[in-house]
């Protein structure tokens, strides 16, 4: 250990200016790693610094390298683990614990006694040695300025340190001399007793020498001592001196502490001046509200573009001064509090003041508007002229009423009505009820007159209206939900009932079924949706913007219905049973979307049951139209009170459109056929093919079409199977015949329309009319063929193809006998054109 401690002096410490005075060979608690040496170092020039060093050996030589360095003030605990068995391990408390075990119990006893000394004379006892043995922690004499002389109660060669140092290193003249009083002697290597003894002898003859010098020097040292005397007495003469200053300066000591006293009293009272009229500034900033904004907020004209504009900088400005962040104890000041109050009386004044002008900027909106509307329903209501001549007359046009002028009065209070909003929420949701109000009984009559209108365009004239339910009511349309209650109790016999057939419409007039009519319908249909979407579309956007309500995604809150709808999910809401409270903004968009437009889903049911009663192929129409307006309306806000309400509607036509389908496959079961007539092609065959070709050119630009595949699916079943039944029940026509006909009819009708969902379908008609076909050639020749051309073709081929299977046989039964048919197939292709020629 010594040789390491030379070696580590000599290469890490020396040129650095350090002495080695402590070292231990360790390796870190629970690791099995290389052996590191700790070191207990002190600088040699002052002020003296005391450190911890961490040394470890190179792993690519035979060096050492320093690797981290503690300044010893930063040891706050020295743990030794255990103060009475021999434990190697130990612990040293720096920025964090840092856990070792010695290579012996000795080394690290010795290397935490030197910690002990050294926090002893350096550091004032300032770390604590926590399980360490007293025998360990022996007190150092106490050193003062008067008993050692000048220099070295800082030195690090003083007597306690010699004890601390257990080794010194020779500086080179030492090594020099000791090497030359070796050589000077044989055995100083051989025999160092005798060697230390030489030593000891020469070193007596040189104190006895040193002695007698000094007993000779007598005279020297007495003159010494008298001037050791009379520097004592100067010495004494100097310290009264020093007290009488000493004494002096206490007084101007006392004298500077009152003024010092003074001068911070000075600072203090500065202080918290300056601190006052901070508070003061910070009040007066922001609890003070202008003149001209008082004054705004009490007499502003809230009619002008200009007062609106003042009275909503007033607002802001009296928010301000309201949301101000108060400090602590300024809720406490009597001005502070007074202040409060007034802009709480300016708060409830003009909430008053606007809630009242926008009441009647309300009042006076809804009655110039029920004018218009009044004006407009006049032409409606004119005595003694007919309504559809009186429609015509006056170019009335199926429009509704265009709000935007009132929008955009009312969106000047945009932002009056947020400061209401977050003021006074009281008599915002009292402006949001009369708004409703209002306006739900405006849309109302507008809305009415508006389905009124479409409903006599659909109809054409008084007398045809009458017919489907349209009743007028002094003078005006009053088309209800009982009028067409009352439709469904009338005779079938007067107008097509809800559920007419494909088999009725094949015995009503082309006037009847006249697509220009259809066409009509349709364009209604259409304008009548065209007009709904923006009127709701704008009037969500105005509520939005008006009473500030940000249309984010909704919260759950209600219940759905799903109803599967050409391959999508429809939704209709109901309320659920434990109702949840609105909890969000776009809710409260949505309850007063629902309150205001509550009559346009019942209205648009009512105009979808009379274009069902007026044609049961509108419901094509309506169902193409209303999907497509869904569609778009989802796209834009699944959730909105538009795409909820018009997906209820689709789900009423998309259910007539259904029932309408199950009626005419009903009504092909119930067909009954004449015994004593003949059967050609038959009704609902042909009529599928007028359905199936309006429904294709309906459904030609249309989104999705699942609906229409799967009554096609529905409809084509049934055709084919009402198509055998009148087969097997026919008397008068053959079987074969009605099968043939129908089948080839059918599928002719499914090539010409390519209807991709029956391509099944279409394959399994031209078998079936196949079949029948060729069972008709060869089991029914010599009945009457019906004048059908394809039946002679069809005999032609069966003819020809029993002549080359019976030559066949004769060319293997007698092979080279010349054996012949007595006729040709030129003669079979003579006699079949003569017999079709002939008739």
């Amino acid at each position: 250990m010594t040789a390491i401690k030379h070696a580590l002096q000599r290469d890490i410490f020396t040129p650095n200016d350090e002495r080695l005075l402590s070292i231990v060979n360790v390796c870190k608690a629970g690791k099995k790693k290389k052996n590191c040496f700790l070191c207990a170092t002190v600088t040699t020039e002052r002020p003296v610094q005391v450190k911890v060093v961490k040394v470890k050996k190179s792993d690519k030589g035979d060096f050492y390298k320093r690797q981290i360095a503690w300044a010893l003030r930063d040891l706050a605990v020295v743990d030794a683990k255990d103060a009475i068995k021999e434990n190697p391990e130990f612990d040293l408390h720096f920025e964090k614990v840092y856990k070792w075990v010695a290579s012996s119990t000795a080394e690290k006893n010795a290397f935490i006694s030197c910690i002990w000394k050294l926090n002893q004379r350096y550091l004032r006892k300032k770390i604590d040695f926590v399980n360490v043995s007293s025998q360990l922690l022996e007190e150092l004499p106490k050193v003062t300025e008067e008993s050692v002389p000048s220099g070295e109660n800082q030195s690090v060669t003083g007597g306690d340190e010699e004890a601390v140092d257990e080794y010194q290193e020779l500086n080179a003249r030492e090594e020099q001399d000791i090497e030359i009083m070796m050589e000077g002697c044989e055995y100083a290597i051989s025999n160092a007793e005798a060697f230390a003894e030489k030593l000891s002898r020469e070193l007596q003859v040189l104190d006895g020498a040193n002695i007698q010098s000094i007993m000779a020097s007598e005279k020297q040292v007495n003159i010494l001592m008298k001037l050791l005397d009379e520097a004592l007495k100067e010495v004494d003469q100097i310290e009264l001196k020093l007290s009488s200053y000493e004494e002096m300066l206490q007084s101007v000591k006392e004298q500077m502490d009152q003024i010092s006293e003074s001068n911070h009293l000075i600072h203090l009272s500065n202080t918290n001046n300056v601190k006052l009229l901070l508070e003061i500034e910070f009040l007066v900033n922001h609890m003070d509200l202008a003149k001209g904004h008082i004054k705004a907020l009490q007499e502003g004209d809230l009619a002008s573009s200009r007062g609106i504009e003042a009275c909503t900088n007033a607002a802001d400005a009296l928010l301000q001064c309201m949301n101000v962040a108060l400090r602590p104890g300024h809720d406490m000041l009597l001005a502070v509090k007074q202040q409060q109050q007034h802009f709480s009386d300016l708060r409830e004044y003009f909430a008053r003041r606007l809630a009242s002008h926008l009441n009647n900027v309300f009042v006076q909106q809804f009655t110039q508007a029920l004018l218009q509307l009044y004006n407009r329903s006049y032409f409606l209501s004119v005595p003694g002229h007919d309504q559809s001549s009186t429609l015509a007359q006056h170019s009335i046009e199926l429009t509704l009423p265009n709000h935007h002028p009132f929008h955009r009065d009312l969106l000047r209070y945009a932002k009056l009505m947020e400061w209401l909003k977050s003021t006074d929420y009281g008599k915002y949701e009292g402006l949001t009820k009369n708004y409703m109000d209002y306006l739900s009984r405006l849309y109302e009559r507008e809305i009415k007159d508006f389905f009124e209108v479409a409903k006599i365009k659909m109809t054409g004239t008084t007398k045809e209206s009458k017919k489907f339910g349209l009743h007028g009511s002094s003078g005006k349309l009053t088309g209800s939900t009982s009028s067409l209650n009352k439709l469904s109790v009338q005779s079938s016999g007067n107008r097509r009932s809800q559920s007419s057939s494909l088999l009725d419409m094949g015995n009503m007039s082309a006037s009847d079924l006249d697509v220009a009519d259809r066409t009509k319908f349709d364009k209604i249909f259409e304008q009548v949706l065209s007009e709904l979407e923006p009127l709701c579309l704008a009037e969500q956007d105005f509520i939005s913007k008006f009473f500030k309500l940000q249309q984010h995604p909704s919260m759950p809150g209600t219940m759905t219905e799903a109803e599967d709808l050409d391959g999508g999910m429809l939704s209709r809401q109901h309320n659920s049973s434990t109702q949840l409270a609105v909890s969000s903004e776009k809710d409260m968009i949505r309850q007063m979307m629902i309150k205001i437009f509550r009559c346009i889903e019942p209205e648009l049911n009512n105009l979808i049951a009379l274009g069902d009663k007026i044609d049961s192929f509108n419901s094509l129409y309506m169902l193409v139209k209303m999907s497509h307006h869904v569609w778009t309306a989802q796209n834009v806000d699944p959730a909105s009170f538009l795409s909820t309400t018009l997906g209820n509607v689709l789900v009423t036509v998309k259910r007539n459109f259904d029932k309408c389908i199950s009626n005419q496959i009903r009504q092909m079961e119930e067909v009954k056929i004449s015994k004593k007539s003949k059967v050609g092609i038959l009704p609902f065959v042909a009529e599928f093919e007028e359905f199936a070709g309006l429904a294709e050119s309906i459904f030609k630009n249309a989104e999705r079409r699942g609906d229409l595949d799967k009554a096609y699916t529905k409809l084509i079943r049934g055709v084919f199977v009402n198509v055998e039944k009148v087969a097997n029940e026919s008397q008068k026509t053959p079987r074969d015949v009605v099968m043939m006909e129908n089948f080839h009819h059918i599928f002719a009708t499914l090539s010409r329309l390519k209807i991709s969902c029956l391509e099944a379908e279409k394959k399994e008609a031209k078998q079936k009319y196949t079949d029948h076909l060729q069972s008709y050639v060869i089991y029914s020749l010599g009945q009457p063929l019906e004048k059908l051309n394809v039946v002679w073709h069809s005999m032609q081929d069966e003819f020809i193809r029993q002549y080359k299977h019976f030559e066949g046989l004769i060319a293997r039964c007698y092979p080279g006998s010349g054996v012949t048919m007595e006729f040709t197939i030129q003669d079979i292709l003579d006699y079949c054109s003569s017999i079709a020629q002939s008739h």
